[in-house]
């Protein structure tokens, strides 16, 4: 893994905590993340999820896109999860682990929140889009 990836991981467990983070390498230098009970709360039925997102090794100079959370994922008002949300998914891909298996695939919802300014490559830390990802989330 690269130092940049190490950074984000390192910046994601100080804010998370280490018992929270889990982390598998990929096949080119970045890594799988899955942060455990994130709190979502109303409008979602579920207190909590995990947040699972990809780490490329183009770090900082890549989007981290798109996120995954708990494939039981639903609205405490029974409504469709809406634009933004895709059902059916599973994380992480498995054929792009350095070792398959390490970290096993969940059945998962994912968030398309990509961010298009281009302006911000190398700003915006993995730490800073998974906050921005977890706030519009709980805006839902």
């Amino acid at each position: 893994m690269t130092p940049a990836v190490q950074k984000a991981i390192d910046a994601i467990r100080h804010q998370f905590g280490d018992e929270k983070v889990i982390v598998a390498a990929d096949r080119d230098g970045g890594v799988y993340v899955i942060v455990e009970g994130v709190p979502v709360g109303a409008p979602f039925s579920q207190e909590e999820s995990w947040i699972g997102f990809h780490i490329p090794s183009t770090c900082p100079y890549a989007d981290v896109y798109p996120h995954f959370v708990e494939s039981s994922l639903s609205r405490i008002d029974g409504a469709a999860l809406g634009e933004g949300f895709s059902t059916g998914q599973n994380f992480p891909e498995q054929a792009a682990l350095k070792v398959p298996g390490s970290m096993p695939a969940r059945p998962a919802v994912q968030i398309s929140r990509r961010s298009n300014r281009k302006d911000t490559a190398g700003l915006e830390t993995p730490l800073h889009k998974l906050l921005k990802v977890h706030q519009w989330l709980k805006s839902r």
